[in-house]
């Protein structure tokens, strides 16, 4: 549920936060007073596109929060895949636009645009004013029709997918074998001088790093040689002042006066560590410039086996693993080419094989399409009834074609309709009106409000198109889909806004020389007042309030059914 909105220097709101409840939360006010900038600012919070022209005059940036309770567990689970985690079942969501940049923020950890628009598919789902036109697309229609088979379908098509990709790889393998006998001679050739070249060579994973080592080594020999040489001087010459001869000093020195207080014993037990350590350290230093040889003949082996390990990198691979499994290819690839005929047929039969397997499950797909559209058809009629369709039939079709096989199976969907007895059913491009799409619209977010997880729905005046008897029934659907969701509702209908739980008033003001947008919080006598404007009544009179509150108790009986 989306608990608050916070919102400052965006467009013209200054500063403003709204805390929103469970229920129909109904936002009114005048034309033009900034109700979509209300609605666009949690777009922008969940990443729609920003734009610094969205910046309120005179100010630096705007800041957008959004502040979310999570109860449901799946919605939480689906959370953490996006590497989202809940604290304490919230979510903080902010966004700051400024001059060149955009910052998003969820719990305090930076996200990417993309990654919020896929949060917010899981938070929310914002239903627009143009949304219905949207609705006429083959396209959406399968993914309405998808989204209701629910889980189920979601794991055949995961098959189909995994199937597709299979089929297309051994296809676009199967169109690449374009080889007459004097190329494949050739390429056979080319493979058998690559696979000798490293064969001959018989390279080991990681040879050429420790080759390298020793070649360093050898090559900077002289300079090892002197600095070693230099160290152990310093540290025990025997003809100069040295670092052990001063060691040795110190603790004799150290030895005379730790009688007299108890700490010096202390030190005194250092010094004798450093001298012992001074001693093995130029012992073992001697030992190894004692060990430092230079063999040429040694160094020359080194100089001409890397030369030979780094031509192989250069030609197949960055490093000696890369190059073997490019030996490994070039075998397999050399087996099929020596016996083409038998590899062909093989490659024939596996991408038929694989062709009739993604066939089958696109018919399990199709057969679940099937069944649950039956089911959609069935709710989508009474909800349709509910939002006075008196007279519909409202069907949904499906046509195979094994030519489209895909990850999403091989069916076309398109919804179909008819309002008035009699007439045949048509698309619902060709026959819907835009009022009748946009209770459709809510038809179907009403039935799919079932299935989903999503808990806060958002309508951008869903009254386009709509006024009397039908405006009480979309009034009364969203008002029972308000009890087990979060709906946040723009209307200009005094119908819909008398069914409000929550009602909020969005004004335009003027304070000195600026314009700003405020959003308050209604009374019962406020939110009446507000429901006689909607009226259309430019004096609040007592009939006029008489009548606002006439069909706010009307509203109230309603939702107790």
């Amino acid at each position: 549920m989306l608990n608050s909105l916070h919102v400052k220097n965006l467009a013209l709101i200054e500063e403003t936060e709204v805390h929103f409840d469970k229920g129909l939360n109904i936002l009114t006010g005048e034309t033009g007073a900034g109700k979509s900038v209300i609605i666009g600012s949690i777009n922008l919070a969940l990443g729609a596109k920003a734009d610094k022209d969205m910046i309120r005059t005179g100010k630096d940036y705007a800041l957008i929060e959004l502040v979310f309770t999570l109860d449901d567990e799946k919605q939480k689970e689906r959370c953490r895949e996006l590497d989202v985690e809940p604290e304490d079942g919230m979510l903080v969501i902010s966004r700051k636009i400024s001059s060149g940049k955009s910052l998003c923020r969820v719990n305090g950890e930076t996200m990417t645009a993309r990654q919020l628009k896929e949060l917010a598919e899981v938070l929310i789902d914002v239903y627009g004013q143009h949304e219905h036109q949207s609705l006429t697309a083959k396209k959406k229609q399968l993914e309405i029709l998808d989204s209701f088979c629910g889980d189920t379908l979601k794991r055949i098509k995961e098959k189909a997918a995994g199937e597709y990709k299979r089929y297309t790889e051994l296809t676009r393998e199967w169109e690449a074998c374009d080889f007459d006998s004097e190329n494949r001679q050739k390429e056979c050739a080319l493979i058998e001088f690559e696979w000798k070249e490293i064969e001959d060579a018989q390279p080991k994973p990681g040879e050429d790093e420790a080759l390298e080592v020793e070649y360093r080594r050898m090559a900077n020999a002289r300079k090892i040689l002197e600095g070693v040489s230099l160290a152990r001087h310093l540290l025990g010459s025997v003809e100069e002042e040295s670092v052990s001869d001063l060691a040795g000093r110190a603790l004799r020195e150290m030895k005379a006066v730790e009688g007299y207080d108890n700490i010096l014993t202390e030190y005194t037990a250092r010094l004798s560590e450093i001298e012992e350590l001074t001693a093995d350290l130029c012992r073992e230093l001697a030992d190894y410039e004692e060990g430092l040889e230079f063999e040429p003949e040694v160094f020359d082996q080194i100089e001409r086996r890397l030369d030979v390990l780094n031509h192989l990198k250069s030609r197949y691979g960055t490093d000696l693993t890369e190059v073997l499994a490019y030996q490994k290819r070039q075998e397999a690839r050399l087996e099929k080419l020596t016996d083409y005929d038998t590899y062909l047929e093989k490659l024939s039969a596996d991408r038929q094989a694989a062709r009739e397997k993604l066939l089958a499950t696109c018919e399990k797909i199709s057969a679940v399409r099937k069944r649950q559209a039956k089911a959609l058809e069935k709710k989508m009629t009474q909800a349709l009834h509910d939002l006075n369709f008196m007279e519909v039939n409202f069907q949904i079709h499906l046509q195979q074609d094994p030519a489209r096989a895909g990850a999403r199976g091989y069916d076309e969907v398109e919804f179909l309709i008819s309002t008035n007895p009699g007439e045949p059913v048509k698309p619902l491009g060709s026959i819907a009106s835009g009022g009748e799409l946009s209770r459709i619209m809510l038809g179907l977010k009403t039935v799919m409000a079932e299935k989903d997880a999503i808990d806060t729905l958002i309508f951008d005046e869903i009254d386009a198109g709509i006024s009397g008897r039908t405006a009480w029934q979309v009034s009364r659907k969203l008002g029972l889909l308000g009890r087990d969701h979060q709906i946040i509702c723009i209307t200009h209908l005094p119908q819909i806004a008398a069914m409000a739980d929550l009602h909020f008033k969005i004004e335009k003001k003027q304070q000195e020389s600026q314009t700003r947008t405020d959003i308050t919080i209604l009374e019962e006598d406020e939110s009446i007042r507000e429901l006689a404007r909607l009226l259309g009544s430019d004096l609040l009179t007592e009939a006029a309030l008489s009548n606002a509150r006439e069909m706010k108790d009307l509203a109230r009986d309603t939702k107790q059914y």
